[in-house]
């Protein structure tokens, strides 16, 4: 008899969903972030996570008061597994369109995750309704890593939002499996574009990016900009660059 108060895997990482600000809500899990978009014309996913928690994403879409079936584009920032395995079933279900940056799809395919039905190339947009993101090409991470930016709309007042599609140092070391020679160039060169950009609200490819599970406790709490930080985003980038810099030669 399994004990009553154990957690099963499947929903370890499980977080509370919640709108972070305008129309961009939290979906994912602590281990693989998932954001959503509200458009007004049909809804927006940011990357799906990892297959064995695709129900925890449905379910954390169910509870904003949004269905799967109104996905139109599913928007992935870079071919790895824990960003782009859930989305195969999610993308048959919903009917919506995938979307990754063109530099990805090679290796998207060789994993076989899914087929893209759309690829992006540096300085592309997509709109849909209210919302128009733009892509910017920063590799690194992976060879086709993706980063997004878009305005929304909270109270009256425009913020920009931004995520840095692949901010992980894990693979610039020449041991992991997709490395690739020049990716650490690649990632400071990235680095260095992205410090360009100007966001008030940064949004984590990964939980600990952006202390998101942090800064949702402050919303809870009753802060409504807990995630308005337009110091964050620099000193994101910094700290990745530090560590980057950090890396023993390869």
């Amino acid at each position: 008899m399994y004990p009553r108060n154990k957690p099963d895997k499947h929903f370890q990482g499980r977080i509370e969903p919640f709108r972070i600000i305008g129309n961009v809500y939290f979906v994912g899990t602590y281990d693989a972030s998932s954001h959503l978009i509200d458009t007004g014309d049909g809804l927006v996913l940011l990357d799906t996570g990892y297959a064995d928690t695709l129900h925890l994403l449905i379910q954390s879409i169910w509870e904003l008061g949004f269905q799967p079936k109104d996905i139109r584009y599913i928007v992935h920032t870079h071919f790895h597994g824990d960003h782009t395995e859930g989305t195969q079933a999610l993308a048959y279900l919903s009917g919506a369109k995938t979307v990754i940056g063109e530099h990805d799809k090679a290796p998207l395919l060789q994993k076989g995750y899914f087929i893209p039905d759309i690829t992006v190339a540096d300085g592309d947009t997509l709109t849909l309704g209210n919302t128009t993101i733009r892509f910017l090409h920063t590799p690194g991470h992976t060879i086709g890593t993706v980063s997004l930016f878009f305005d929304t709309v909270d109270d009256g007042i425009t913020y920009r939002v931004g995520m840095f599609g692949g901010a992980g140092a894990n693979t610039l070391v020449d041991t992991h499996p997709t490395h690739y020679a020049g990716c650490r160039e690649d990632y400071l060169a990235s680095i260095d574009r992205l410090l360009k950009e100007e966001v008030d609200v940064f949004i984590g490819n990964h939980c600990w990016n952006n202390d998101t599970t942090g800064r949702a406790e402050r919303l809870k709490a009753g802060n409504p900009h807990a995630f308005v930080d337009k110091e964050e985003w620099a000193r994101f980038l910094n700290f990745c660059k530090a560590r980057c810099e950090a890396l023993d030669p390869l």
